[in-house]
């Protein structure tokens, strides 16, 4: 049976957030987004022998499959997770969108977009110790908001202060300089530093939010890929070991999205519009950019369709990208919104979703292709990046019939984990 402490008696009212009920934590709780974590990458590395805490907790603990909030990229399912609820109440839809009212682009570097308060500053005023680590600095102002205690990213660990992370030296805590930010590091200097916390300060709860870069990278079976998984799941070994409790859970999956031949298999939107249109009659925006863009070339299975021109009207635009190959939905808004959960004033026109294996592109202009470096492109935002890993290191209290009809969401993980299991 997997390790753990005696439960800690707190008598401590449950708190209320986002129309959510949490119990207080009994021993230290750790959540963990295992960023571009694809169901296929636990597979293969379980096939191979690299996961054995994993494949405990799976047998031991609770092991299931969960839907990301939709589009599946970062930021959105980053903020749903730690709020505990879809991007329709917190606000964020996108790691880069078009404000309707004034037409402004913005990308989301801190946490200006949200709307709601994360389950994480909830109980860091209550009282409770709280630690957020971030692989990549453009997630811990958001993941960190209104947070009484600890909050930085291994991107910048170099420059932690007390006052802007309450926390200083954490490369002297960790053992090591700050990650590359393209690197696998990034994300095991993140668990690293959420294992150097459990050991000297224990916090009641704490959020670990990794990078994939690993996995746009390589595909599951990929000897890198395997190496990585191994890497992880021995430290989550000793998260568990150190008496935590901990659940597992993905932004969002991944997959292939390049031609037999290597080249990457898009779809520019943009430039489809523009022929039928006219140039500017349309603005196809890509919510995956962010500033990482070597990872995916700003490009994924999700696109926002903005309609420049007055007298277009939606639904005959989204049944003209829906006749275009390797399209799979092409949505209004009020339908998009209705169906995914997504805040209206922050959606596009027509939302459109890419068939598996394919990217969605404004114009050939707008992309760097070299940016991938010579990789295949491997990406997400779809539906077919939706489900996700959930995983307890400890077996829960309900009944598993409750939590296997296909309505688990990623965003479930903290009720779970503080409410849900025998620890």
């Amino acid at each position: 049976m997997l390790a753990a402490t005696s439960p800690r008696r707190d008598t401590r009212l449950p708190l209320f957030v986002n129309g959510r009920t949490y119990e207080w934590p009994r021993q230290p709780t750790v959540i963990v987004c295992f960023d571009g974590c694809d169901p296929a990458y636990l597979t293969a590395a379980s096939a191979a022998g690299a996961i054995p805490a994993i494949d405990r907790m799976r047998r031991e603990g609770f092991a299931t499959t969960a839907l990301a909030a939709m589009p599946t990229f970062t930021n959105p399912n980053n903020v749903s997770i730690v709020c505990g609820v879809p991007p329709a109440v917190h606000g964020v839809s996108g790691n880069f969108y078009i404000d309707r009212e004034t037409g402004r682009e913005i990308m989301m570097v801190d946490a200006t977009p949200m709307r709601a308060p994360t389950v994480l500053a909830v109980f860091s005023h209550a009282g409770a110790s709280v630690a957020a680590i971030t692989a990549k600095d453009k997630l811990r102002k958001a993941l960190g908001h209104d947070l009484k205690g600890i909050a930085f990213s291994a991107e910048k660990a170099d420059t932690c202060t007390e006052a802007e992370n309450g926390i200083a030296n954490v490369t002297d805590l960790v053992g090591r300089n700050a990650p590359d930010q393209y690197s696998a590091d990034l994300s095991l200097f993140v668990l690293d530093a959420g294992i150097r916390l459990i050991e000297s300060r224990r916090p009641d709860l704490m959020y670990l939010s990794l990078s994939d870069y690993v996995q746009h990278k390589h595909a599951p079976e990929a000897p890198e890929a395997i190496a990585f998984m191994a890497a992880v799941d021995t430290r989550l070994e000793k998260l568990v070991a150190a008496g935590a409790v901990v659940g597992i859970v993905a932004d969002h999956g991944m997959n292939d999205m390049a031609r037999a031949d290597g080249r990457p298999n898009v779809l520019y939107l943009g430039d489809r519009l523009d022929t039928a249109f006219g140039p500017r009659a349309t603005r196809v925006v890509c919510p995956i950019t962010d500033p990482f863009v070597r990872h995916h070339g700003a490009m994924g299975g999700f696109v926002r369709v903005h309609l420049m021109r007055p007298d277009l009207v939606p639904e005959e635009v989204a049944a003209f990208i829906r006749i275009q190959p390797g399209v799979a939905l092409a949505l209004p808004r009020e339908e998009a919104c209705a169906r995914f959960d997504l805040p209206e004033d922050r959606e596009g026109d027509i939302a459109v979703i890419a068939a598996k294996g394919v990217a969605l592109g404004a114009r050939s202009v707008d992309h760097d292709l070299s940016q991938l470096a010579g990789e295949k492109l491997r990406s997400h935002g779809g539906l077919a990046e939706q489900t996700v890993p959930f995983i307890l290191s400890h077996p829960l209290r309900l009944d598993r019939d409750m939590v296997e009809g296909g309505a688990l969401r990623n965003y479930d993980i903290f009720v779970f984990a503080l409410n849900n299991v025998e620890a």
